[in-house]
């Protein structure tokens, strides 16, 4: 059974997320085994928002059923239930809208250049000086399409997972993983309680992260084209993965995978790949490798 943990102000994230969809419907747990999961519980009895945070996760699980390394208390491990009343398609943007809020709470809290160092490999991994620092994973449910309405977006859970305070990692993660404590010019900071020092703590990176979701789902919820908190001239521009990028798809509900150069994006917002075979391809699926 999951508890209440005391080491992280509730308070002071919900004061820092007033006016937002998110107000009042903060959940907080020492341990859980996914807060996706508890997410999902949540949504098929009938909820339409929530989040819920845990210090430690035991069944974190990530894309292409990888997990998570989640020790207590030193990443933020969050998972948002939100429903806004958006077609099913223009429900196919919210991974990149998702990513970009995330880039963008990490670069004004943290104070990383967004690209430069702060990066986005799409459409759901945060990449901090080269290394992987967060991932995003995102399960939907829809409506169908009437004679009157297209089919439309019942409700997204949007899984966060982002590494703030560990020095190390296990042997097979070292090397590809990082996280923020790791990447700051002082080596000995702590992304510490809010209690000791506002600007550097869990509850201001998620209080952050927050915000800037509520401004991407408000925005995709009027039709915005453009990523509410982007700070770059487009979306495109937040990343060095979409444009010129050589890649390898990796494979997915078999299909083989296949290398390339990343073109931009489609319309919907999926990744464009200009295949080694000369053909351009649409990434609906599986992640992507440099090479």
């Amino acid at each position: 059974m999951s508890q209440p943990s005391p080491t992280f102000d509730l308070a002071a994230v919900e004061a820092a997320i007033a006016g937002t969809q998110f107000a009042g419907k903060l959940t907080h747990l020492a341990t859980a085994p996914s807060t996706n999961d508890l997410a999902l519980k949540a949504a098929l009895a009938g909820a339409r928002s929530g989040v819920w945070i845990a210090d430690r996760q035991i069944a974190g699980r990530g894309r292409g059923r990888h997990t998570w390394h989640s020790p207590a208390g030193a990443g933020i491990y969050m998972s948002v239930l939100a429903a806004p009343r958006i077609p099913l398609q223009s429900a196919l943007a919210l991974s990149l809208r998702v990513a970009v809020a995330v880039q963008s709470a990490i670069a004004s809290t943290c104070g990383f250049r967004i690209r430069e160092e702060i990066d986005i490999r799409w459409p759901n991994d945060l990449i901090l000086n080269r290394r992987k620092v967060g991932g995003i994973l995102i399960d939907t449910a829809s409506n169908p399409a009437t004679a009157t309405e297209p089919a439309r977006l019942r409700y997204a859970v949007i899984g966060i997972g982002l590494n703030v305070n560990q020095t190390s990692f296990p042997p097979e993660l070292d090397a590809i993983a990082t996280s923020i404590r790791r990447e700051r010019s002082e080596a000995s900071s702590t992304v510490r309680s809010a209690v000791e020092d506002s600007t550097k703590s869990r509850e201001a990176l998620t209080a952050a992260i927050l915000v800037a979701l509520d401004a991407e789902i408000r925005a995709l919820a009027t039709g915005s084209p453009q990523p509410a908190t982007c700070n770059c001239p487009d979306p495109t521009a937040c990343s060095t993965w979409i444009t010129g990028k050589r890649v390898r798809v990796e494979a997915r509900d078999g299909d083989p995978g296949y290398t390339g150069t990343t073109a931009g994006l489609d319309p919907q917002g999926f990744l464009l790949v200009a295949g080694d075979d000369g053909q351009i391809r649409t990434v609906l699926s599986g992640g992507l490798r440099e090479l």
